[in-house]
């Protein structure tokens, strides 16, 4: 096994772990969540962003802003994330922890992941035929993704 998977791992069972301790993985605290009974989740989520934001300051430079090309499937995409979110009680990140914890029905869950996935791979191809999904390249050891002009709506 190599070092990058073993520290990927690590990494994944660190995270998954931190939001099962958080409460994440609960599905009751989830649904307090967005019915706005309980903002415990929200402020850490906000906290995340914000440790987040201050980490690509620091390790990755400046970070720019400004106006940017936006691609056409952001708002539908994150409408539909947030209504599965909601509905399904799970954030997508603890999917896994909560099958391995035994809760059976993070399967249906999981299932709305991949399918929600190959439906946004289908609608990105029907949409912009002759053109690539946005594709990972390494790029001298950085992961970089590629987009065709066609794909963002300014």
């Amino acid at each position: 096994m190599s070092r990058a998977l073993i520290t990927r791992a690590g990494f994944g069972l660190g995270l998954g772990y931190a939001l099962t301790r958080i409460g994440f993985a609960d599905f009751e605290a989830v649904h307090q969540m967005f019915l706005l009974t309980d903002l415990r989740l929200i402020f850490t989520f906000a906290g995340a962003v914000a440790a987040t934001f201050l980490g690509f300051r620091i390790f990755a430079g400046r970070i720019t802003s400004g106006p940017s090309a936006m691609h056409v499937g952001l708002i539908p995409g994150a409408v539909l994330f947030g209504t599965g979110w909601a509905i399904t009680g799970a954030c997508p990140g603890v999917v896994l922890v909560q099958l391995g914890a035994g809760h059976w029905l993070a399967g249906f869950t999981l299932l709305g992941l991949l399918m929600g996935n190959v439906a946004a791979g289908l609608w990105q191809r029907r949409a912009h035929p002759g053109s690539v999904s946005p594709t990972p390249t390494r790029d001298g050891g950085r992961l970089k993704v590629r987009h065709k002009a066609a794909d963002c709506a300014h």
